[in-house]
């Protein structure tokens, strides 16, 4: 028989599994931009950052398989954190997917666009790409503890510092999105819309995983265990 124990362990087994691997999708970034920067062998760099993004939509398919399929009496009837949340879990899964979805199109966009590596602009675009692996390191600890806060009905997560990291981490990308959008226009660049586009897209990126925690913060909202920020009552 299937306890709640059973099921905990398992749903963070695979969230663990499925973090690994959007870590490494958005690790990439970094060397697509240096890739295409000094040697223009870059495409090997995109082909693996598609096969990771196809993977993880396949651990994501299993872990919102798992939960939908899942009874009271599988999840465990005393672990109401899941019953109470089961579809808003599902929906935050399929937003996290989002991350390694928006991760390939950049590469591709990358890839289709062709920028000038040489420009000032590009550069700049680079730069927002060490900022989104952080932010993603981030997010797959805060959303392990996020999944393990709510599959185990004893556990206390205090996930505040990496909500509040992840939007420090998201206005830095807007400062370095508006860097580079301007560059673009001021420096006389051949097709700045280009630049324009790829920094949006960065900034999509960065700003997807900035909801995802605005989505764990109302996810946990009615559960006292899980602390997602600081109450403004309490002196610091």
């Amino acid at each position: 028989m299937t306890t709640d124990t059973d099921f905990g362990a398992s749903l963070e087994s695979r969230t663990a599994a499925y973090c690994d691997r959007l870590g490494d999708c958005a690790a990439l970034l970094p060397e697509l931009f240096d890739h295409y920067a000094n040697d223009g062998d870059y495409r090997d760099t995109v082909e693996r950052i598609e096969s990771i993004e196809s993977e993880c939509d396949q651990r994501r398919r299993s872990i919102t398989a798992a939960i939908t399929n899942a009874d009271a009496k599988e999840i465990g009837l005393l672990n109401t954190r899941i019953n109470h949340n089961q579809s808003a879990l599902i929906d935050f899964v399929n937003e996290l997917d989002v991350v390694a979805n928006h991760t390939e199109r950049i590469a591709q966009e990358l890839e289709m666009m062709q920028p000038d590596p040489d420009a000032a602009a590009f550069e700049r675009l680079a730069a927002m790409a060490d900022p989104i692996v952080e932010m993603t390191d981030v997010l797959s600890d805060v959303t392990e503890r996020f999944i393990h806060g709510l599959a185990r009905s004893d556990a206390t997560e205090t996930l505040t510092d990496g909500i509040e990291a992840i939007r420090e981490l998201e206005s830095r990308c807007d400062e370095l999105r508006n860097d580079a959008i301007t560059t673009a226009f001021e420096t006389g660049v051949d097709q700045p819309l280009v630049y324009r586009e790829l920094a949006v897209l960065l900034d999509e990126l960065a700003n997807t995983m900035e909801d995802l925690t605005d989505r764990i913060i109302i996810i946990t909202s009615e559960e006292s265990g899980i602390i997602t920020e600081v109450d403004p009552d309490v002196d610091a």
